[in-house]
């Protein structure tokens, strides 16, 4: 048997980007005002599963939205089929809870439109939706990798680093949904938002964006010193241009007061970010000894 199936490598490819994609049309559905735009759930209205003309686009997009969760179902469950016929239980692992983690999204995704759009439920509904992300990337760096025990191939200080990146990239995003959940693009414009103060918790945000950085420059100058090899070099490089790129979008949207397309841009970002982050995490450590 293949240690790098071609189908579940496809699949695992398929997860992220759908992952990421649904990440982005959720997006949509907040900037345009449609986070109502299916007033109940799981029904779209008390009456019907689908929208009716009243509803107008609004409900056309939410309910698009919600159609997407149907695709990102399939491939949960071909991944975990194409995990379980490969017979490697760390990959059937990650498979599982992929595949639970789409109905889990649908729920909290139901109790926001319930919550007419509680910010606290939107954001935790974000940062799930970033959890798979990355899980699916770890997914992939498994199948990659082959089976093995993973041994350190870099200095030994790194890995701490890699985790303090990990632990200040979420902190990042994490406070990245709180200035959301404090500003404009509610999603509905009767939503409540989350009663803080945008300016002052942007400036927390962007400190700790300059703490990731700082330690990501240093993760990459001590590749250098080490002669790290290129598995290791490429993701902190890769880790280092979404951060500085989303430097650039998350200043210049501050600054032009939040237009919904750089919006849009910065949570593109903002699921990148999570992707680079475990891509980091999980290309420290590279096959040793085989193991189920």
């Amino acid at each position: 048997m293949s240690d790098r199936p071609r189908a579940l490598l496809v699949l695992a490819w398929a997860t992220l980007v759908a992952n990421i994609g649904i990440v982005l049309t959720g997006g949509v559905v907040r900037l345009t005002g449609s986070g109502l735009g299916c007033p109940t759930w799981p029904r779209c209205t008390d009456e019907s599963f689908v929208p009716h003309g009243s509803l107008g686009i609004h409900g056309a997009i939410e309910f698009g939205n919600r159609l997407l969760t149907f695709v990102l179902v399939a491939i949960a469950i071909l991944t975990f089929v194409a995990a379980w016929r490969h017979g490697r239980r760390r990959l059937i692992t990650i498979a599982t809870v992929l595949a639970l983690g789409i109905p889990a999204q649908a729920v909290i995704g139901g109790i926001t439109v319930l919550t007419d759009l509680n910010p606290w439920i939107v954001a935790l509904h974000l940062l799930v939706s970033l959890g798979i992300i990355a899980l699916a990337v770890v997914l992939l760096r498994r199948i990659l990798d082959g089976p093995g025990e993973r041994a350190p191939v870099v200095h030994p200080g790194f890995r701490t680093l890699t985790w303090a990146i990990a632990a200040a990239g979420w902190v990042v995003l994490y406070l990245g949904t709180i200035v959301t959940g404090s500003g404009p693009h509610a999603g509905d414009a009767d939503s409540p938002r989350n009663g803080l103060d945008p300016r002052a918790w942007s400036q927390f945000h962007a400190d700790a964006v300059f703490l990731m950085v700082g330690l990501t420059i240093a993760a990459v100058i001590l590749l250098h010193v080490v002669d790290a090899p290129a598995r290791v070099r490429r993701p902190a490089y890769a880790l280092l241009g979404v951060e500085l790129a989303q430097g650039v979008v998350g200043f210049t949207q501050y600054y032009l007061g939040l237009p919904i397309a750089l919006v849009a841009v910065h949570l593109l970002g903002a699921a990148l970010t999570a992707a680079a982050i475990a891509w980091l995490v999980t290309s420290t450590r590279a096959p040793a000894t085989p193991v189920p």
